[in-house]
């Protein structure tokens, strides 16, 4: 019954237009999406030297990561280097500027970039965004163990991609959007939702192994969508992931099981139609993406400094976090941290539904 329930699940999910849809296009599409927007603004990063100012105060001298981010960002023996930087005071960083000889200058003021431009345009938000990232990075590296070997000289142009860090959020996306199969896996064993769950409420065989047999059918499928979004993004949008592809698999098979968890969770404990059911898991797997630092990488840098608790709960800060420790670190501590993370919230949500599952009793169906 249990290799009958799976064939039938599989087969019913791929049929399923608009599963197939948010599943396997959508987040291909966005990713297209997300390449087209950055690979110009890239582009023009490479052909273009922009003259910058740096104020040299101790603020700047006593971090290292700014350091070694913009002498690398601007050492001319580094073929992709971004920047034509000088290193004055305040004063001749204001008279530079409005001499047009900068396009804008940098002050470090409790570890916190405060940026000074005339005028808007490219460079300027080159300039911008790189800082930004610079300021992420630092947050990410300063919460490291101190055991944890920080590859601070490798903060380079090449590992501030813009297209880089909105991938590592599309992947977790494209994780949590298992939801969605999760929840339909559940709903059609329900006898409230369906009269195929009618059906099986009142069959003699074993209710537990229907459905876990359709949710690890959800799951196979969620892993062939996630897995095709990898070697698009790899293969078509020549994304980098790194040198550890391995244990970014890993990582996402997780992130998709606390996705699929989340899904199943909303599908047992919420008694309302399955369109509502399927965009209330939509809405928290955007808000997720957005606090992570889909819709601008400063987002999730604001929520660590100010409400860490909030990106601590969120499946998927997790995956994102995954990603950035697996490229800046040297061990694995942060890595397991967030992979066990995962773990124990698809865990959490588990248990969640299968005490409500147990709980539900149906006067009529």
């Amino acid at each position: 019954m249990f290799i009958h329930n799976f064939k039938y699940s599989l087969k019913t999910l791929f049929r399923n237009k608009a599963l197939i849809f948010w599943t396997f296009a959508f987040p291909i599409i966005l990713g297209t999406f997300f390449n087209m927007a950055f690979s110009d603004i890239e582009s023009s990063e490479k052909l273009n030297i922009i003259n910058i100012a740096i104020i040299n105060n101790e603020d700047f001298n006593n971090n290292e990561i700014f350091k070694v981010a913009f002498k690398n960002l601007s050492d001319k023996n580094n073929n992709d280097r971004l920047f034509e930087t000088r290193y004055t005071t305040e004063e001749e960083a204001k008279k530079l500027l409005e001499e047009k000889k900068i396009v804008g200058y940098l002050k470090l003021v409790n570890d916190e970039p405060e940026l000074t431009f005339k005028t808007s345009g490219i460079n300027e938000t080159i300039f911008k965004y790189v800082s930004e990232e610079i300021t992420q990075t630092s947050s990410i590296l300063m919460n490291s163990s101190k055991d944890d070997n920080v590859r601070l000289n490798d903060i380079s142009n090449n590992n501030l991609s813009y297209t880089m860090i909105e991938f590592y959020t599309l992947i977790a996306m494209s994780c949590l959007y298992g939801g969605i199969l999760g929840a339909v896996a559940i709903n059609q064993n329900l006898p409230n939702m369906t009269n195929r769950g009618k059906r099986i409420s009142v069959s003699p065989t074993s209710k537990g192994k229907i459905i876990l047999s359709s949710v690890l059918a959800s799951y196979i499928t969620q892993l062939i969508g996630v897995a095709l979004l990898f070697l698009y993004t790899i293969l078509f949008l020549k994304v980098d992931y790194g040198n550890k592809l391995g244990l970014d698999i890993a990582l996402a098979m997780s992130g998709s099981l606390a996705g699929l968890s989340l899904g199943v969770m909303i599908a047992t404990t919420i008694k309302s139609t399955e369109n509502t059911k399927t965009g209330i898991i939509i809405a928290i797997t955007m808000l997720g993406c957005f606090l992570s630092g889909m819709m601008g990488i400063t987002m999730k840098y604001v929520i660590d400094k100010n409400i860490p608790i909030i990106n601590k709960l969120n499946p998927a800060s997790m995956i994102t976090d995954g990603f950035y420790s697996l490229y800046y670190y040297d061990t694995l501590n942060r890595y397991i941290f967030d992979i066990g993370s995962l773990l124990i919230f698809s865990f959490l949500m588990i248990t969640i539904s299968y005490i409500s599952l147990r709980r539900q009793t149906y006067d009529s169906i």
